[in-house]
Parts: C-alpha cells; sequence; structure tokens
C-alpha cells in the first residue's frame, strides 16, 4: 500500500497553536463507520452519546519535561536533547533515574562529546546507535531527577511553532498518573475533571492502562509501501485487575471505547480471541489497512498528520475512504487539526 495513499492537504491556518479553554468546549465530528453519517457537535456533547453500558478506556501516562537544551562545552554551541528512555532496562524505568540514557539530539552530537546543561548537570555522549545516542550524566537519582524537572520542557511537536507557557503547561491530560511518555496521548486534552465527574454520575465505567509514548510520534514514515514501515517500541503496561474488568465488560456485552491510539494498541497487542491477557512489555505493532481488530468498539481521536501511523490506523479503524470523507468535511468546516486540535468519535 502506497504511502501517497495517506496524504491530504491540510492549510496551515488549521494547525492548533494552543488548546481551547475550557477544554471540553472543542469541536466533535461524529462518525458512524457502519452508515458513514457524520454529526458535528461539541465534545461536551459526548456524555449524550453514552450510556451504562459503555467503557472508556484512557491511557494515564504522564509526559516527562524530556527537552532539554544545553551547549558543548568544547565549542559552546547550542545543543537540544530529548530523553527517550533509561539504557538497558528491561522494564520501563522513571523512578530510579540511572546515569544512563537513550536521546537523540540536535545538531549530531558524536561520541565522547560532553554538554553542559547547567553548572550542576552535565552529560557525557557514551555511544551513537543510528540516530539515537547514549548519554551519561553526572548526576542519578533524585539529584538528577531534580536537575532535569527543573531545566526540562515538555517536547512540544514542531508544528506548534510559537509555544507560550500555557501551551506547556496543557500538554497534558488531566488524568496523567504514570511519568514516562515523551509526547502526550492527546485524544485525552479534551476530558475535564467536570466532564469526568458526569460521565460517572451516569455509571459509565473508566478504566485506565499505560502506554508511554515514545519516539515513534516523532519518526516520519520515510518508506514508500507502508508495509516496510518498522515502528518504534514503546513500553505498556495493562494489569491483571483491568484486563478482569474489561474482559467482564466484553462478555456483558458493553462497548469498548477507546481513548486514543495509543489505548487502541495497548488492548489489540493484549487481545488474544476477543480476550484481554495482562501484560507489560515492549510493543512495536503497527496498525494499518487490513488489520482485523479484536477487541475495540469505538474510538475518541483527534485529526492525525498526513502520511502518519496515526492516519492509517483510524482509517483501519473506519475504512481509508470514510476517514478522507470526514477530514475533508472537517477541513471545509474548519476544524482545528493535531495535538491541540479538535476531536472524532468514531463509533
Amino acid at each position: 500500500m502506497d504511502i501517497s495513499l495517506f496524504d491530504y492537504h491540510l492549510p496551515k491556518e488549521l494547525i492548533a497553536q494552543e488548546p481551547i479553554e475550557p477544554r471540553d468546549h472543542s469541536r466533535l465530528l461524529v462518525l458512524n463507520r457502519k452508515t458513514g453519517e457524520i454529526k458535528h457537535q461539541h465534545f461536551y456533547d459526548i456524555i449524550d452519546s453514552l450510556s451504562a453500558n459503555d467503557v472508556l478506556v484512557f491511557n494515564n501516562s504522564k509526559v516527562v519535561p524530556a527537552r532539554i537544551y544545553g551547549k558543548k562545552a568544547n565549542t559552546k554551541g547550542k545543543v537540544e536533547i530529548l530523553l527517550i528512555r533509561p539504557q538497558d532496562k528491561q522494564v520501563f524505568d522513571f523512578v530510579s533515574w540511572p546515569q544512563d540514557w537513550v536521546i537523540i539530539g540536535k545538531p549530531e552530537l558524536k561520541k565522547d562529546q560532553v554538554i553542559e546543561f547547567s553548572d550542576k548537570l552535565k552529560g557525557t555522549i557514551k555511544e551513537e546507535i543510528g540516530y539515537e545516542r547514549i548519554i551519561c550524566f553526572n548526576k542519578q537519582g533524585e539529584e538528577l531527577k531534580q536537575e532535569i524537572v527543573s531545566l526540562g520542557q515538555a517536547p512540544l511537536p514542531p508544528y506548534i511553532t510559537q509555544p507560550t507557557e500555557r501551551s506547556f503547561e496543557e500538554y497534558q491530560t488531566v488524568y496523567a498518573e504514570k511519568h514516562g511518555s515523551v509526547a502526550a496521548p492527546t485524544a485525552g486534552f479534551h476530558f475535564t475533571k467536570d466532564l469526568l465527574d458526569k460521565i460517572q454520575a451516569k455509571n459509565i465505567q473508566l478504566e485506565f492502562v499505560t502506554l508511554y509514548v515514545g519516539l515513534g510520534t516523532f519518526l516520519p514514515v520515510k518508506v514508500e509501501k507502508i508495509e516496510d514501515h518498522q515502528m518504534h517500541s514503546e513500553f505498556f503496561e495493562l494489569s491483571k485487575e483491568t484486563a478482569q474488568r474489561l474482559n467482564q465488560a466484553k462478555k456483558d456485552k458493553k462497548r469498548i471505547i477507546a481513548v486514543g491510539t495509543t489505548v487502541v494498541r495497548v488492548l489489540e497487542v493484549c487481545a488474544q480471541n476477543s480476550e484481554l491477557e495482562s501484560k507489560q512489555g515492549w510493543t512495536n505493532l503497527f496498525i494499518y489497512p487490513g488489520y482485523v481488530f479484536k477487541f475495540v468498539d469505538s474510538l475518541i481521536t483527534n485529526f492525525h498528520l498526513p502520511k502518519s501511523t496515526l492516519l492509517m490506523l483510524v482509517s483501519a479503524f473506519a475504512s481509508k475512504d470514510l476517514i478522507f470523507k470526514a477530514y475533508q468535511e472537517a477541513i471545509d468546516k474548519k476544524y482545528r487539526f493535531f495535538s491541540f486540535g479538535d476531536s472524532m468519535f468514531i463509533q
């Protein structure tokens, strides 16, 4: 399947630069994937489409301030790095904060290069592995965490060209709990605490899984045939208790609604014969048209970049023709696109 099939033209002025306030006042395109019907609402209207027969599944990962600026010790040239994950960890660990980390950086960093981030924090490039680098910091544990939290910023996507302090503050879901993502699970941005309270008041089941959004969010698809694309692995967790509750909900014929593509990937990688197995580990599951979904019934998602793996996933879920019809209608009606933009509810 050729990558060009997933391209579309988006006027630049439709790329959202900051979130709507309050968040649940974003627009909502409701797409019925069986009939092709499209409705236009606001996100707070979603509660009218939900009942006690629904289960909302969220990704509770939390964005770390993973983008850090420094300078080369020898030339004083400016450097930007992005923390990806601790090195040599079988389990994703943003708790112990070891010295050695996998990063990407610009400009290109060479082995033995020393980078100064502050008077207290320095790092040395130990290895070059493709586009990734291994950096060894001069601190670890709580000291390293304090320095990075003090110096770092949330790694906003590059299409947010003029970020404000509010942009960084709002790049987090209201239910974020587990530090470790370098990008936010943005479908959850539209939920406010007040809206979640109203949803729970309708006896709608809420469940949480974890996928730490990683480098794959920043990597474009560079191959012509999408089947040749290799997804970057990301760490996920589905607890035994959550799997049991979701399996019971499925047996009770409740509708499983994934809040975001990251939740889709967790549920689908854990599903065997329409039943979830409790798992944790790394996944590079790549969902594109032709994929047969095993567990997810409906999807809440944002509007995604052209030629992106996320656009391919939603095209697999609702059919490419229907997704592109909905996207064109959203463009015609001047919806806001990407991370801080409006949303879709695919039923």
